[in-house]
């Protein structure tokens, strides 16, 4: 994820936080260790774009890793200079 990423914002900030652990024996825990994220990402990409456009930008360039290997998905995109 971060790879995909960082190649297409190129992000003045971005932080990949592994939520799993706290989802444990949860609807999608496949016992793997890597089922549920946060994503924290701010670049200029996201200037004067909606969050739901965000949000589709960020599941277009992360392909089918939401829905296919990883379960839940939490998104913080923002601008520089904005408040995520």
């Amino acid at each position: 994820m971060e790879s995909l990423l960082t190649e297409a914002f190129a992000p003045t900030k971005l932080e990949i936080i592994n939520d799993s652990a706290s989802h444990s024996g949860h609807s999608g825990d496949d016992g793997s260790g890597e089922s549920h994220f946060t994503i924290v990402i701010e670049s200029a990409a996201f200037e004067g774009v909606s969050r739901l456009q965000r949000q589709r930008m960020i599941n277009a360039a992360l392909g089918d890793i939401p829905g296919q290997r990883v379960h839940a998905l939490a998104l913080k995109a923002s601008a520089p200079g904005e408040n995520s």
